[in-house]
């Protein structure tokens, strides 16, 4: 898991950011993406993708690693709305860089989980899969994903009959279900279906 960052490290590199995002795929809520600089020789049990772990494991890790002082990380979302305006894969890119930017510790080089990658001012590799190939991209799934869950979470409150709570905002049976049943909610992103249309049958 650390591969990566050896051979960078070995280049000159000290400050290397993994880079990932949650939420690309939901019908509901924000998407959210993480930057995550740690330590030399760092080591934490069980850090590996985050959708491999249980959320209580996720919920462990994050508090670990948010409580860590010699970690730098920084943390962005952009919503719905803004999904539905610029398209899911730029809006992707775009909380990366937010992301980058809000990290305490300027990077000197990115790995970013996936092989579509946003542009930057400093060196940057695409590993696909990385979050379960390096221990930063890693680091960085955990803090969106716990993020993300965490709000998706609050927000159920305010639309009990979603139970967003469940699914986080993830196109399951249940959550179709309540989308037939009472339409969507100011958190669903219009631009993805079936939501799309539904709301162009309402308006024909």
């Amino acid at each position: 898991m650390s591969l990566f960052e050896q051979r960078l490290r070995v280049d000159g590199y000290l400050h290397i950011a993994g880079v990932d995002e949650a939420g690309r795929g939901p019908l509901a809520g924000p998407v959210v993406a993480a930057a995550c600089i740690l330590p030399p020789d760092f080591l934490l049990e069980q850090l590996n993708d985050s959708k491999l772990l249980s959320p209580d494991q996720r919920e462990e890790l994050f508090t670990q690693l948010i409580d860590n002082p010699n970690i730098h990380y920084g943390i962005a979302s952009i919503s719905a709305e803004r999904i539905d305006t610029i398209n899911i894969l730029q809006a992707t890119f775009e909380a990366m860089q937010m992301a980058v930017k809000n990290l305490t510790q300027l990077p000197e080089y990115l790995l970013i989980d996936g092989s579509q990658v946003p542009s930057f001012n400093c060196p940057l590799k695409g590993i696909v899969k990385g979050d379960a190939l390096s221990i930063s991209i890693a680091a960085a799934s955990i803090l969106a994903k716990v993020t993300r869950d965490r709000w998706m979470m609050e927000e159920a409150k305010k639309w009990p009959q979603y139970g967003f709570e469940r699914h986080k905002g993830y196109g399951t049976p249940q959550h179709l279900e309540m989308l037939q049943r009472f339409g969507p909610c100011p958190l669903h992103r219009k631009s993805f279906e079936p939501i799309k249309s539904m709301l162009r049958s309402n308006y024909n």
